[in-house]
């Protein structure tokens, strides 16, 4: 039961017919819907890719999949992470309000310590090791990966 999609001559109006047979697509004959006109032809239509998870997940851990990424840029890093929420869609599950204020504040070239000053309470109580979730003092200066295999 193909769908295709037809473009208007007459008015150049786009639409789409339903057949429900492949035999009928070649016996049929098509007019457009807004003007009546016989003058249409058949267009190229998108095509959409399902994909599993895994194969998602894949393309992004692939570092040439990145494109222009750059983790010194705090405008890249909101648009790759702007990407991989749009890749996971829903299941990641709703990653709140202060998630796209994250973004949006990357997007827009703040520093992300700064961002990460301006909002104390981002990672939640102990998420990083310390009170509010900054390094293992939660002192100025220390930051997400104090005390972890990221000091150098």
């Amino acid at each position: 039961m193909p769908i295709y999609e037809y473009r208007c001559a007459g008015c150049g109006g786009r639409f789409s017919v339903f057949w429900r047979s492949f035999s009928d697509v070649n016996e049929g004959k098509i007019l457009c819907k807004r003007c009546g006109s016989k003058e249409v032809s058949r267009l190229v239509s998108k095509v959409r890719v399902v994909r599993s998870e895994e194969s998602r997940l894949d393309d992004m851990a692939d570092p040439s999949a990145w494109g222009d990424f750059d983790e010194n840029d705090p405008k890249s890093m909101g648009r790759f992470m702007r990407k991989m929420m749009s890749e996971i869609g829903d299941e990641a599950g709703d990653l709140g309000a202060e998630f796209e204020e994250v973004v949006d504040r990357l997007e827009a070239g703040q520093d992300p310590e700064a961002i990460e000053r301006d909002m104390p309470d981002l990672l939640g109580d102990g998420a990083a090791g310390g009170p509010a979730g900054l390094g293992s003092s939660g002192a100025p200066g220390s930051d997400l990966y104090s005390g972890s295999d990221f000091d150098n």
